[in-house]
């Protein structure tokens, strides 16, 4: 019994031990991801004073793809805005998966479109297209297509079997792009021709104010949970994905603002209709399948392309969002498990794929394992409760201030002024979300492990608010 209790302490020490190297592990990733972040980011806006814009005479033709399902409440404010875009050689497509709802009618009705009878090239496979109809009475053309329900993925393979140009652009129907977003994300394409993807940032736009595809008045939303969203989106985007973007070891576009090279995508397949990740799936196909066949590519991250989209405001949807998420992660990590520790695929294997196995498919069990390890060594008298104490305060406020300081530099970079109310605001929430909003995600993420392989092709549902977006052009 003696040996067993010895036995029982000795694992206990070198899980606790692994446990503090693991927090460690991951604030040193967190602090060397946000200042390359910063750097970069004020880089970037270096470079934009002193470089020109896009010239009429070359712009990338780009068809952008609203997937849609009972979105009529945001679909005509999300197509008014890319009506908005500073960018010409364009065209806008709607895909409306099967909606019960008016989102198809609210935008015939708003746009004066017109039914169609145009034949559709069918490059990838997808459920049965009902009906197509346009518009050319506006600055680009406008199509909607209606079909049957099979997903997002499903919807925005029928918008690329539709789509008419080289690239396309995915963006969800409650999302609004800022005017100058497709231009920004198109500008890398036209200095490297080997870019297959590129990738925008996601800020949420509860409570914003937006005129004319431009930022009128920018403050946190009234909501805690939300508010502490906003400074995780911030810290998520400006870290992790600036540092990866340096080795071309980007993972990861958002499907709510993904600009991709058409002829390549389709070749790899087009999106899956399996999984719920189907914007992580495909960034991992594309890099897959320009390695195996030895085509030169680049996977592009452009801080400065900003799409605005709306975040959950209750902890039942955001619960359902982040076990969503997860889900996408864990189908498609599995469905290219061959990527870890692979010398084929370099840092993307050794670096990238391995962050995402560490420190986001498996950080629930991780951390819930290592939390109730100091319990069992707290009764066991094997915790130093006064240097774990202080070592988890001071884990605390580091990742307080680095979410603070990326939010501050987001701001700063983008010259958005914030009332002291909001600093204030920001500074207290900080250390919230690193205590109350991270542990609301681990138990979503956790929960994603059971049943994932059901429900593959349902929207997840959360509650819709309209933004106040006005433009002076379009009614």
């Amino acid at each position: 019994m003696n040996q067993l209790v010895e036995f029982a302490k000795s694992a206990l020490v070198v899980v606790n031990i692994f446990f503090v190297v693991y927090l460690i592990g991951y604030s040193t990733y967190l602090f060397l991801s946000s200042v390359i972040g910063s750097l970069m980011l004020f880089k970037h806006r270096n470079y934009r004073k002193l470089s020109n814009r896009i010239s009429d005479d070359y712009y990338v033709p780009v068809s952008v793809l609203v997937p849609a399902h009972n979105e009529e409440l945001t679909v005509v404010d999300t197509v008014k805005s890319l009506l908005d875009l500073d960018y010409k050689l364009y065209e806008i497509i709607v895909i409306d998966d099967g909606s019960t709802d008016d989102t198809s009618k609210v935008l015939v009705d708003y746009f004066e479109m017109e039914e169609i009878d145009r034949p559709v090239r069918l490059q990838l496979h997808t459920q049965p297209i009902k009906r197509v109809y346009e518009t050319n009475d506006y600055k680009v053309k406008i199509t909607l297509i209606t079909k049957d329900n099979g997903g997002k993925a499903d919807a925005l393979n029928a918008g690329i079997n539709m789509s008419e140009c080289p690239y396309f652009m995915s963006i969800d129907a409650d999302s609004i792009l800022q005017a100058d977003s497709l231009e920004n994300i198109a500008r890398p394409i036209l200095a490297d021709e080997r870019i297959v993807a590129c990738g925008g940032v996601i800020r949420i736009s509860n409570g914003l104010k937006i005129e004319n595809g431009k930022v009128n008045e920018y403050h946190l939303p009234k909501g805690i949970l939300v508010s502490m969203q906003v400074l995780e989106y911030d810290r998520s985007f400006l870290a992790s994905r600036i540092l990866f973007d340096q080795f071309n070891g980007n993972l990861i576009i958002s499907g709510a603002c993904g600009l991709f090279k058409k002829d390549i995508s389709l070749a790899a397949g087009g999106y899956d209709a399996d999984t719920v990740g189907e914007d992580f799936e495909l960034v991992i196909k594309l890099h897959v399948f320009c390695k195996m066949h030895k085509i030169d590519y680049r996977v592009k991250y452009v801080p400065e392309a900003i799409c605005w989209s709306q975040a959950p405001t209750t902890i039942g949807d955001l619960m359902k969002q982040r076990r969503r998420w997860n889900k996408g992660l864990l189908q498609g990590m599995y469905k290219y498990k061959e990527l870890l520790f692979n010398p084929k695929y370099g840092l993307i294997s050794f670096v990238s794929f391995l962050y995402y196995l560490i420190y986001e498919l498996l950080t629930p069990f991780i951390e819930i394992f290592g939390l109730a390890t100091m319990v069992i060594s707290y009764f066991l008298d094997l915790l130093n409760t006064k240097f774990m104490l202080m070592f988890m305060l001071i884990y605390i406020l580091f990742g307080g201030i680095l979410s603070l300081c990326t939010f501050l530099s987001r701001l700063h970079v983008e010259n958005i002024k914030l009332s002291l109310g909001d600093v204030l605001k920001a500074m207290f929430l900080c250390v919230l979300e690193i205590t109350v909003l991270r542990y609301i995600v681990l138990l979503a993420r956790i929960s994603s492990f059971f049943g994932y392989k059901k429900n593959k092709k349902i929207w997840d549902r959360a509650e819709r608010i309209s933004v106040e977006y006005k433009s002076s052009v379009y009614k």
